[in-house]
């Protein structure tokens, strides 16, 4: 069996679509299910079973011997929340256990960190792991995020293979429940749709113009793809980052879903906020070398190629994957 936390989530519920398209049926799927609009995500999909998240525990002690592999990708993801209390159950504690459980189970480990952790970007988008207590994220779910890594990093007892990757700006179809977290493209084309334009956040930045501050992001199809190679590679333990490694524009992503729609491009631009302007990331830009370099070689879907096919195949007719 193959167990994947937050399974009705956005990434989870691809993941899944990933392994039954790879034969793998035998999946458990971890989540808080009380949340019905994530439901819609798990339809269609074989699942052998479904464990609530605060049962999970007791569930795998039982079940140990059976599992073959664990994806932990669920997650308290909310930027805006700033009690960290929260983050330090859901995202820390929760994921702590799960560490300790694979160590002493022999079953590996590949969870999600997030580009969150890299803050502003002082010191680079480079996932070296010597960097990692230096780090500065600018918000409680980004520093969880970072505590985790560095905890996994300090232990002395490791699953025999582990892998936490830093997804940079995923987007793609089952978001669909994901409200104002959903991507920035998800929200262009409703927004498109309703208003037939796009507003962006003017740049308060001298060295990038409106709308071309860059951000790294990547498709959840090639996001699924690399965990599907590391669940079958088993080999380098560590921390890798998750990006298309090329940022691009916002405006290169707003007008690519407006040609997804066929309709010309009309931009606004509107002031950043004031209350979250000293903490906008104006460029990220994922360092792929270090996947590379383990042997993953798949190419990444371009902008072009990842919007195109999320608008006409899945938003337009609001199709889950």
């Amino acid at each position: 069996m193959i167990v994947v936390t937050g399974a009705a989530g956005f990434i989870g519920s691809c993941l899944i679509s990933k392994l039954n398209q790879e034969g793998f049926s035998f999946i458990v799927a971890v989540d808080d299910f009380s949340k019905i609009e994530k439901l819609n995500n798990l339809k269609n999909k074989s699942i052998q079973e479904q464990v609530e998240r605060s049962e999970f525990f007791s569930w795998l002690d039982k079940n140990k011997d059976d599992v073959e592999f664990i994806f932990h990708i669920g997650a308290r993801t909310d930027t805006t929340e700033f009690d960290y209390a929260i983050f330090e159950e859901l995202n820390i504690n929760y994921s702590k256990e799960i560490w300790n459980r694979c160590v002493e189970y022999h079953i590996p480990l590949v969870y999600a960190s997030s580009a969150a952790t890299y803050g502003l970007g002082e010191l680079g988008y480079e996932d070296n792991e010597a960097l990692i207590p230096e780090l500065k994220p600018l918000n409680p779910y980004g520093e969880s995020k970072n505590d985790f890594d560095i905890w996994a990093l300090q232990q002395e007892k490791k699953p025999f293979f582990w892998a936490g990757l830093k997804f940079f700006n995923v987007y793609g179809p089952n978001e669909y429940h994901k409200s104002r977290m959903a991507s920035v493209i998800f929200h262009a084309f409703h927004q498109i749709q309703k208003t037939g334009g796009m507003k962006l956040f003017r740049s308060h930045h001298p060295d990038f113009k409106d709308g071309e501050q860059m951000r790294d992001f990547v498709y959840v199809k090639d996001v699924v793809e690399v965990c599907s190679f590391l669940m079958h590679h088993r080999q380098n333990s560590g921390i890798y980052n998750l990006g298309s490694g090329q940022a691009r524009t916002f405006k290169d992503l707003v007008n690519n879903t407006f040609q997804g729609l066929q309709l010309e491009p009309k931009i606004d631009f509107i002031d950043t906020p004031a209350d979250i302007r000293d903490k906008y990331q104006y460029f990220t830009q994922a360092n792929m070398s270090k996947l590379r370099s383990i042997g993953y070689n798949k190419p990444f879907h371009t902008l072009e190629q990842g919007i195109h096919d999320y608008v006409t195949n899945y938003l337009i007719s609001e199709k889950y994957y």
